[in-house]
């Protein structure tokens, strides 16, 4: 014989009801929180990135530079200089590409989590108005008034 389901009680109800709610509203403020950190993770990323890119297109003009003088004068210091420049040049490279990875992960993770954010703001504004409406107090009705016999 299969046992019957057990029917709940209105304290656990409302307890799992209380529950949800309490587990939304920290699903909401930790989003806001990441959200907030990850953007200000993703200025420092693109402020790092635009910093390496410049510094390669520095040491680009100053390859080209190194490069006139080899040709006009090839010293051993001239060649040095050359290759000081192509391995700089080659270091930032690295970092750039490193910055570029670091700060695409992080926009990807940040898309994610706006969305995230967005559909607990969503779901938290429907409540509010849902909790809103359920406790209105009920109306109050007149009695009616007894027709006199003719």
């Amino acid at each position: 014989m299969a046992k019957a389901k057990k029917v709940a009680s209105s304290a656990s109800v409302n307890k799992k009801i209380a529950t949800a709610l309490d587990a939304l509203n920290a699903a909401c403020s930790d989003s806001d929180a990441a959200v907030t950190a990850r953007s200000k993770a993703g200025k420092k990323l693109t402020a790092a990135a635009k910093a390496a890119s410049k510094k390669r297109a520095t040491l680009m003009k100053r390859k080209k530079t190194a490069t006139a003088k080899n040709k006009k004068d090839s010293t051993a210091d001239t060649r040095k200089a050359l290759k000081t420049v192509a391995k700089d040049i080659a270091a930032a490279k690295k970092v750039s590409a490193k910055a570029q990875a670091e700060k695409k992960a992080n926009a990807t993770e940040l898309a994610a989590l706006k969305a995230g954010q967005r559909q607990a703001a969503a779901y938290a504004k429907v409540i509010a108005k849902a909790d809103k409406v359920l406790n209105k107090p009920k109306k109050k009705r007149r009695k009616k008034r007894a027709k006199k016999a003719a």
